[in-house]
Order: structure tokens, then C-alpha cells, then sequence
């Protein structure tokens, strides 16, 4: 169990009760309200004594205990410092609170482990229906998947922060993966759209940044209809994450539904992607191109092939324009200022882009 949840539980009921109050878990290790394990010395022959008699009450020393015994097993012994019987229904009542709290914690945890597994795959489709009705999961609700990566800082637990802005529910799942990656798993109502999600995981972007000051990424997946699409769902983000490193370093939110041709290139062999080039620049590579005439060639992409409306915005000429566009005919073989020509290029570039920054797939 979460220590700092009993903590907060046992200072409130010492408060009310007036005396110290604690836990003494199955495997002797001891909780209390004030934080002074005066009791540790002791507590593994109080859970002896307890399992010795098969007792669920004793009172010793000062110390009225009552124990939780599971098949002829101590699982937890709740404490109170006071041997008053009227202390009796008190160890009680709070034994009682805190098996349901415990419950709980274990509800919550099965929850999060199957919804981990379901986005590892490693759940099998037949047991997908059964283990959500025995963990009492909805199995036809929408749900939003994210996912998220972070630059590691020392002391930041990016982990809390999201989990924060999820309720405690049993419906949203904050899930912590390896490599500096965390999943979100969240219900949606049905309908929910593009730029809400958006909207949503703008809102978590903001809180870590502002909070951890660390740089974050989201990737978002189309909504999962069914609890068994949650691990497409969530492949779909992590694509939306690495097609956004390649073609959108500059952007933070990444949907898989706006990803465009950009996922298709994405998932290109570089061979084939090696051979469009050279077919596209049968004149010259496009290394050949200088950083003046790419720069160009971005803004008139830009501005939708408008011839004005660029030369205004990179303070040159109509003709300085012209010219340079005619040089990119003159090089390449294709004239942006046909559509069909534009798309072409347009394509090689992200191709270009694509082949700098991915490894050798065939």
C-alpha cells in the first residue's frame, strides 16, 4: 500500500481519537501517525501472538490491537496506543477503513496493470472481454490514448504531475513506461472531437511544463470505441510522436488523424525513398540547393504557390522571386509554380527530411 496515503489517514484519526494510532503490516513493518515506530521492536511478536491464538483482538502493553487474519495469516494489524475498552470498537472501525482503503489500492493497481498490458499487446483478444468485466472496466466506452515523452531532470517526477490532473476514478489510467515515456489512458465522453483532445493534451503540455520545466511531447491516437482498441490507439500515438519528430520538430501536440502524407512517408523503406529522389533530381541532388533558395522555397510552399504575397513577406522583389524560382526550374526540372510540379517537390522534401533522420529500412 501507498504509505503516504495511510499517513494521512492515521494523523487525521489520531487527532480525532487523541492518541497515537498505526499499521503494522504482514511483513512487520510499522506505520504510525507521528512517525516514531515506537512499537517496531515489538511487532513481529504481536503478529506472532495474533496468529499464535488466531485472535483478531489483543491488548497489551498500553496497546489495543486488532489484527486482519486471512487463511491463518496476519495480512495488516491496526493499532491504537490505549487499552480503554471502549478503544476496542475504535481498532475496529479503523481496521475496517482501512481494509476498504487497501481494496481499493489493490482494485486500482490489477486496473492499471491490465490496461499496461493491454497497450504492451500482451493480453490475449479472448481474455480481453473477461478480465475487463471481472476488474469492472467498461468495455464499450471511448476513450482518448496519449502518449507522452519528457526530458529527464533530477528530482522532477513528471509521474505525479500528470497524474494530478487525472481523477482518481478507476477510469483514467497515468501509466509509467520506460525511456522517459508515460501513457494516458483517459474516458472521453462519445462525440468527442479532434480539437478537444487537442484541447486536453495542450492542458498537460502547459501544467509540466510550467511545473517541471522540462521539455514534453504528446502524441494522441484516434479514440479507442472499445476497451480491446486501446493498444492500437496508443501505436497510433507513439507514430504521431515519431512522425512529429521528423516533420514537425517545432510542434509539442502531435494527432494521428492530422499526420496527413506525412505517415505514409513515415512507413516508406528507404530504398524506395532513395530511388524517388533520384528520379525526382535527375539534373542535381537536392543538396545542391542553398539555404537562400530553400528558405524561399518554404515560404512560397507557405503562402500557397503566391507569388505576391511571398516576395512581400521576404521583402524582395516580384521579379528577385521569379528568378529564383526559375533558377529551382533550371536545377531540378520542376517549376513551382505549377501545382502538380509543387506537390512533387513538396514531397521530396519530407522525403529528404525522412531519409536525414530515420535508419536504414529496406
Amino acid at each position: 500500500m501507498v504509505n503516504k496515503y495511510l499517513n494521512n489517514i492515521l494523523i487525521q484519526t489520531s487527532k480525532i481519537l487523541g492518541c497515537e494510532v498505526g499499521i503494522i503490516e504482514g511483513n512487520g513493518t510499522v506505520i504510525t501517525a507521528s512517525g516514531i515506530n515506537e512499537i517496531s521492536m515489538n511487532a513481529s511478536d504481536v503478529i506472532d501472538a495474533c496468529q499464535a491464538s488466531n485472535s483478531r483482538l489483543l491488548q497489551a502493553g498500553g496497546y489495543t490491537f486488532f489484527a486482519v487474519i486471512s487463511r491463518g495469516r496476519v495480512e495488516y494489524i491496526t493499532f491504537i496506543k490505549n487499552d480503554d475498552p471502549l478503544m476496542v470498537k475504535q481498532a475496529e472501525l479503523l481496521s475496517s477503513y482501512i481494509g476498504t482503503l487497501r481494496q481499493m489500492h489493490n482494485d486500482k493497481y490489477d486496473k492499471t496493470n491490465f490496461i499496461k498490458n493491454m497497450l504492451a499487446d500482451s493480453v490475449l483478444p479472448g481474455d480481453i472481454f473477461l478480465k475487463s468485466k471481472e476488474l469492472h472496466l467498461a468495455f464499450d466506452v471511448d476513450r482518448a490514448v496519449f502518449a507522452l515523452c519528457y526530458d529527464e531532470i533530477r528530482g522532477v517526477d513528471v509521474f505525479d504531475i500528470i497524474s494530478k490532473i487525472f481523477p482518481d476514478n478507476g477510469k483514467d489510467f497515468v501509466i509509467d513506461l520506460d525511456n522517459n515515456m508515460i501513457a494516458i489512458v483517459a474516458e472521453v465522453k462519445m462525440g468527442t472531437t479532434t480539437a478537444e483532445l487537442e484541447k486536453l493534451a495542450s492542458k498537460i503540455v502547459d501544467t509540466v511544463t510550467s511545473e517541471a520545466m522540462v521539455d514534453v511531447n504528446i502524441g494522441i491516437g484516434t479514440v479507442a470505441s472499445s476497451i480491446k482498441d486501446i493498444a492500437k490507439s496508443y501505436k497510433e500515438a507513439r507514430i504521431a510522436l515519431e512522425v512529429g519528430k521528423v516533420f514537425d520538430g517545432d510542434k509539442f501536440i502531435m494527432n494521428y488523424d492530422n499526420l496527413g502524407i506525412a505517415r505514409l512517408i513515415y512507413q516508406l523503406p528507404t530504398t524506395l525513398c532513395e530511388l524517388f529522389l533520384s528520379e525526382v533530381f535527375k539534373k542535381d541532388s537536392i543538396d545542391s540547393l542553398d539555404s537562400e533558395t530553400l528558405h524561399t522555397i518554404h515560404k512560397f510552399f507557405e503562402n500557397n504557390l503566391n507569388v505576391s504575397e511571398t516576395s512581400r513577406q521576404l521583402y524582395v522583389h516580384r521579379n528577385t522571386l521569379v528568378y529564383r524560382l526559375d533558377k529551382v526550374r533550371k536545377m531540378t526540372g520542376l517549376d513551382l509554380r505549377i501545382f502538380d510540379h509543387a506537390i512533387v517537390f513538396k514531397v521530396a522534401l519530407m522525403v529528404k527530411k525522412y531519409l536525414v533522420s530515420k535508419p536504414m529500412r529496406i
